[in-house]
């Protein structure tokens, strides 16, 4: 399947690495111009010269995603680089890990608002010719997540929110998916981390991916394209598991 985002403007929200970066580069091989955000200057640098190899418009900014007022800033600085939005991905994860305040708070803040807050700026943009967002869930939203307990339930939220999303959008020509990967490995990422530090849970996540391994961001990605082009243009309020058969 042959896949043309040539003149497509796509936002990558946090995409220094891992999914997002691979998201970024499978859309930028396929023609689109994209703009990137990331909290950290160093590996955000790093992405915006990996992704300059396509020959195409590449903006990157330093976004604290968590932070409404940025989120704004970003979209509208990053549609300014690009000359309009016609794909968003709204992909960062603060991955809140404990069933406490904190843990709350930034999952709801990143994982959640983020996506609302970055949509919203995105509207007036989507809204001129049509377009597409996908919201990167996860597994997790699909099962209960006692390791994680906020990490799972704001995931799940955001899987519901895709839907209503769709509803309210489609009348605009504006398609919004949901990707929910199940464990996804990179270098630095949760199981490579997991892999150095923590192998009892590592083997024991293996074991449970039916397919016998971890997944890749560009197993990822290539889902993420297919969502925002063309060849998908009657998909809407799905989410798509990429897991390996982990969730069955």
């Amino acid at each position: 399947m042959e896949i043309d985002l040539s003149a497509r403007r796509a936002l990558i929200a946090g995409a220094s690495r891992g999914i997002g970066l691979a998201i970024a580069k499978a859309l930028a091989a396929a023609g689109a111009d994209v703009a990137i955000c990331a909290r950290r200057s160093g590996p955000l640098q790093a992405a915006y010269a990996a992704l300059q190899v396509f020959n195409h418009r590449v903006s990157a900014r330093p976004c604290d995603l968590a932070q409404a007022d940025e989120v704004r800033d970003w979209v509208a600085a990053a549609a300014h680089d690009l000359g309009g939005i016609d794909i968003l991905i709204n992909n960062a994860s603060g991955f809140g890990r404990s069933d406490d305040e904190a843990g709350w708070a930034v999952s709801v803040q990143v994982d959640l608002m983020a996506a609302v807050r970055a949509s919203h700026a995105a509207l007036p943009h989507l809204e001129k010719q049509g377009g597409s967002i996908v919201n990167i869930s996860s597994t997790s939203a699909m099962h209960a997540c006692v390791r994680t307990p906020p990490y799972g339930a704001v995931k799940a939220a955001l899987v519901h929110y895709t839907r209503t999303q769709a509803a309210l959008l489609a009348a605009k020509h504006i398609r919004v998916n949901c990707i929910a990967p199940g464990s996804i490995f990179f270098e630095g990422g949760t199981w490579d981390v997991a892999r150095q530090h923590d192998t009892a849970l590592y083997e024991r996540t293996l074991a449970r991916i039916p397919s016998g391994r971890y997944g890749t961001p560009e197993e990822v990605a290539s889902v993420a394209t297919f969502l925002v082009s063309e060849h998908a243009s009657w998909v809407t309020g799905q989410t798509i598991a990429v897991d390996g058969g982990q969730n069955l």
